[in-house]
């Protein structure tokens, strides 16, 4: 497999080998030793899997405290996927970056614990992988909101459609207390506990 970098350092996406001939393909979604040599340690505790359609963004979500890392993919069309740096006191606090996931790239994306996630669907329908190193935890949930001016994210979708938490709920970031975000220390030495 390959490890690309980002513009934001402990964000990377993963470009498996995959083996194909006329009847198909094949490729390792996860090895363990594999995904610890490339930086992401886990342990990972549950996986989700989520199915929208064309336009519908979901995010941008984190968790504080619980906060989650997120490998995910696409097992079915085309998203965008976002990753914003959420952490007071990082050196990349409020930038993003971003990646087209889906089934024929066969990418993954890496989001660190610390960081908000999103994606918007570019194909007729999606269904995305979440692989998570933290459990959902409600309480601890909030949404950065999708088109918040400061962060000026570029998603490919003009109107998308977005449900309530992802609109009247959200937040743009400066306006959460920063007592309610992630801390760089924190999360760096979370996960150093977890590798």
């Amino acid at each position: 497999m390959k490890v690309l970098s980002t513009v934001l350092p402990e964000v990377c996406i993963i470009e498996p080998r995959v083996f194909g001939d006329e009847r198909g393909h094949f490729f390792e979604s996860w090895a363990a030793q594999r995904y610890v040599e490339a930086g992401i340690p886990g342990p990972f505790v549950q996986d989700n899997i989520s199915r929208s359609r064309r336009g519908i963004l979901r995010g941008l979500h984190l968790q504080n405290p619980h906060c989650q890392g997120k490998l995910v993919s696409v097992l079915l069309g085309e998203v965008y996927d976002v990753a914003v740096d959420v952490r007071v006191g990082s050196p990349s606090f409020g930038r993003w970056t971003a990646v087209v996931l889906s089934d024929t790239n066969h990418r993954q994306f890496w989001v660190p614990p610390g960081f908000a996630h999103g994606f918007c669907v570019t194909s007729d329908e999606a269904i995305f992988h979440y692989k998570c190193t933290e459990y959902y935890h409600p309480a601890s949930e909030m949404s950065v909101l999708w088109n918040d001016p400061a962060l000026a994210i570029d998603w490919p979708v003009a109107s998308p459609i977005v449900n309530e938490k992802d609109s009247a709920r959200a937040f743009c970031l400066t306006d959460i207390p920063r007592e309610r975000l992630p801390h760089y220390e924190q999360a760096r030495t979370e996960r150093r506990k977890d590798g």
